[in-house]
C-alpha cells in the first residue's frame, strides 16, 4: 500500500477502481500556407471561436441549472479569454505575418500565456492557468474537428486520476459515475476544487505524483477530509474506510429526520433557519432540507453571460416562481451585488485595482437607478404572491441607505399611479458586511426592518485578509475577537431598535460558530440548503441558557484560535461527537 498526501479539496470518502483521465495535447504540425490562404485561416479561426463560445455558454447554462449560479460564474473567466483583444490580435497578426496554419499559432499563443502566468508569484493567479489551458484545448479541438470525451460518459463508477482536471470536465461529472477524483496540481482556491465541493464529490488535489503512481484499475481510497490517497490499500484499511463511509451515510439519514421539526432549543427558544440560493431551481433543495424560507436570494445570475440586460418581466417571473414554491415561508431578495469577483460585460464596468473596495453592489445600483429600479419594480410586483423581503448589499453608511430607500419609495409611487398591486408592508433590510456599517448600525436601524450580517465580507474587510490568497488564509478568522465584538454589537443594536437580525454568511453554517451565534441572540441563520439539517440538530441539542453562557465565556478569551478551540470543545459536550470530521478523526491518517 502506498499513501500520497495532498490538499483536501472536497470532503468525503471514495473507494473504487482508478481511471486515468489523461489530457494528451493534440499533435499540431507547423503547416505553411500561402498569402491567398490567409483569409480562409482567419475565417476558420473566427468560426472556431464562435463554436467554442457557444459550447462554453451551453455548459455554463447547464451548470447553472444543475449545480448553481455561483459555480456557473466560473466559466465567465473562460469566455473572457475568447474576448481578450490581445489574445485575438496575437493570433490574427501571426497568421498574416508568419503564413502558418491557425492551429499551430493558437497553441503557441496559449503556451506564451501559460509561461507568463507560471512566473507570477501569486498562487491564485497561477491556478488560473487551468482556465487558459482549458479554453486553448477546446479551441484546438474545434479547429481540428476532434470530438471531446467527457467524464459524463464513463460506463461504470470510478475514481478519476488526472494531472489536472478543467472546470468544464469537473462539471461533466455531475450525474455521472465519478466517485471522487485526485489530481497532481491544484489548490483550495482552484475552480476545480470549488466545483467539487458543490457537486459533493470527494477530492484531493496537489498530490504531484498521482499520475506517475496510479494505474487504471488500481484500487484507490480518497480521504477528502484529511487530503490522503491510498493506492492498493490492504483489506484492513479498506474495511476501516468502509465503516467510516457507513457512518457518514447514517449521519445523513439521521439528519433527514429533522426536516419537519422546528429550529428550537431544548428550553423552547425558537430561531429561524433559512437557506441561501442563487437559482429558482434550488428551491426544491431548500424545501427538502427543511429550511424555513430563503434568507438570501442572490440575483446576479440574471445579468451573467448575456448581451443585454434582463427585463423587468424576467425578474418578476423568476421571483414569483421562487416565492410561490417556498410554501408561504419568507423570501429575502438581495438586490444586485455586482462587483468584486462578479463582472458583467454588457454593462461595460471598468476594471479596478481593488474591485472588492470599488464600484460595486449598492454603489453601482445608486449610480445606475435605471437598472436598480427595474429590479425593485419586479420584486414589488412579485410580493403579492407570498412573503417577500428586500435587502440592500454593502451598505456603508446612512446616506446610502436613505438613497436606496428613496429609490424604493419612487418605485412604489409609480406602481400606485399605475394601480399595480404590491405588498405595502414589504420589509426592507440592510446587509451589514462593512465595518463602517457595523460600527454605526444604531444610525441605520431606524431606516430598516431587519439586518442581515454578511460575514464573508465583514471578516475580510475587518481583518484586511483576501480570502482567495493562500499565503494569508490563516489570518481569515471568523472567531477573531474584533469580528465577534462587531457581531455582538450588531445583534444587540438591532434588538434595542426592535428589529430582527439574521446572518447569511458562511459562519452561520458551521455548528461550532452557530452555537456561539445562538448564544449571542441571532434570530435567523441562513445557510446553504445542505447545511440546514446540521445547524438544526445543533440548535435542538442545547438550551438557550447553555448557549448564552458559552458565548459569554468565548468573548472573554483573547485570540481567535483560543475561541475556536473552546467552541469545538463545548460543541462536543452539548451535541456529542457527531460532526462529520469527528467521524473520520479516528482514522489517524
Amino acid at each position: 500500500m502506498m499513501t500520497l498526501r495532498g490538499v483536501p479539496a472536497a470532503p468525503g470518502i471514495a473507494i473504487g477502481k482508478a481511471y486515468r483521465f489523461d489530457h494528451e495535447e493534440p499533435l499540431v504540425p507547423r503547416r505553411p500556407i500561402t498569402a491567398k490562404q490567409v483569409p480562409e485561416e482567419v475565417r476558420r479561426f473566427r468560426r472556431a471561436l464562435e463554436l467554442t463560445r457557444d459550447q462554453l455558454q451551453q455548459l455554463q447554462e447547464r451548470v447553472g441549472r444543475e449545480i448553481g449560479a455561483k459555480q456557473a460564474e466560473i466559466f465567465q473567466a473562460h469566455l473572457l479569454v475568447l474576448e481578450d483583444e490581445v489574445f485575438l490580435d496575437k493570433v490574427l497578426s501571426a497568421i498574416k505575418r508568419e503564413k502558418v496554419g491557425v492551429e499551430f499559432l493558437v497553441m503557441e499563443v496559449v503556451k506564451q500565456y501559460l509561461q507568463a502566468l507560471a512566473k507570477i508569484d501569486d498562487e491564485y493567479l497561477r491556478e488560473r492557468t487551468s482556465d487558459i489551458r482549458d479554453v486553448g484545448r477546446r479551441l484546438l479541438r474545434n479547429l481540428l474537428g476532434i470530438e471531446h470525451t467527457t467524464l459524463r460518459q464513463l460506463p461504470e463508477p470510478v475514481v478519476v486520476v488526472a494531472h489536472d482536471i478543467s472546470p468544464s470536465d469537473t462539471a461533466s461529472m455531475h450525474g455521472g459515475h465519478v466517485l471522487g477524483f485526485v489530481t497532481d496540481v491544484g489548490g483550495r482556491t482552484s475552480h476545480t476544487a470549488i466545483m467539487a465541493k458543490s457537486l459533493e464529490i470527494p477530492a484531493v488535489v496537489g498530490l504531484e505524483m498521482a499520475m506517475s503512481q496510479i494505474a487504471t484499475g488500481d484500487t484507490v481510497i480518497i480521504d477528502g477530509f484529511h487530503g490522503a490517497v491510498f493506492i492498493k490499500p490492504d483489506q484492513a484499511t479498506i474495511r476501516r474506510y468502509q465503516r467510516a463511509q457507513v457512518r457518514v451515510r447514517e449521519q445523513g439519514r439521521s439528519l433527514n429526520k429533522l426536516r419537519d421539526l422546528p429550529a428550537e432549543t431544548v428550553d423552547g427558544h425558537r430561531v429561524t433557519l433559512a437557506a441561501n440560493i442563487e437559482l429558482a431551481d434550488e428551491v426544491a433543495s431548500v424545501v427538502s432540507h427543511g429550511a424555513e424560507g430563503i434568507g438570501l436570494y442572490r440575483t446576479e445570475f440574471f445579468y451573467m453571460n448575456r448581451p443585454d440586460l434582463p427585463s423587468e418581466e424576467e425578474h418578476y417571473l423568476a421571483y414569483k416562481k421562487v416565492i410561490e414554491k417556498t410554501g408561504g415561508h419568507p423570501v429575502v431578495i438581495r438586490t444586485l451585488d455586482l462587483g468584486g469577483d462578479k463582472f458583467l460585460s454588457q454593462l461595460e464596468v471598468p476594471r479596478e485595482m481593488n474591485p472588492y473596495l470599488g464600484w460595486r453592489a449598492i454603489r453601482f445600483c445608486l449610480a445606475r437607478p435605471d437598472i436598480f429600479k427595474t429590479q425593485l419594480r419586479a420584486a414589488l410586483r412579485a410580493s403579492i404572491h407570498g412573503k417577500m423581503k428586500l435587502m440592500y448589499p454593502m451598505i456603508s453608511g446612512l446616506e446610502e441607505l436613505q438613497q436606496a430607500n428613496q429609490c424604493l419609495d419612487e418605485v412604489k409611487q409609480q406602481l400606485r399611479r399605475k394601480r399595480v398591486p404590491f405588498d405595502e408592508q414589504v420589509e426592507v433590510g440592510a446587509m451589514i458586511e462593512v465595518p463602517s456599517a457595523a460600527l454605526s448600525c444604531d444610525l441605520l436601524a431606524p431606516e430598516v426592518q431587519f439586518f442581515s450580517i454578511g460575514t464573508n465580507d465583514l471578516i475580510q474587510y475587518t481583518l484586511a485578509v483576501d480570502r482567495a490568497n493562500e499565503k494569508i488564509a490563516y489570518l481569515y478568522e471568523p472567531t477573531h475577537p474584533a469580528v465577534l465584538r462587531m457581531i455582538k454589537q450588531i445583534i444587540e443594536t438591532g434588538h434595542q431598535a426592535g428589529i430582527w437580525v439574521g446572518m447569511c454568511g458562511e459562519m452561520a453554517g458551521e455548528p461550532a460558530f452557530a452555537l456561539l451565534l445562538l448564544g449571542l441572540g441571532l434570530d435567523e441563520f441562513s445557510v446553504p440548503p445542505a447545511l440546514v439539517p446540521e445547524v438544526k440538530r445543533l440548535v435542538r441539542s442545547v438550551t438557550y441558557e447553555q448557549a448564552r453562557v458559552i458565548a459569554e465565556q468565548a468573548l472573554g478569551l483573547r485570540t481567535g484560535r483560543e475561541i475556536e478551540r473552546f467552541l469545538q470543545e463545548r460543541l462536543q459536550e452539548v451535541a456529542g461527537a457527531k460532526d462529520t470530521d469527528d467521524i473520520v478523526a479516528g482514522l489517524r491518517v
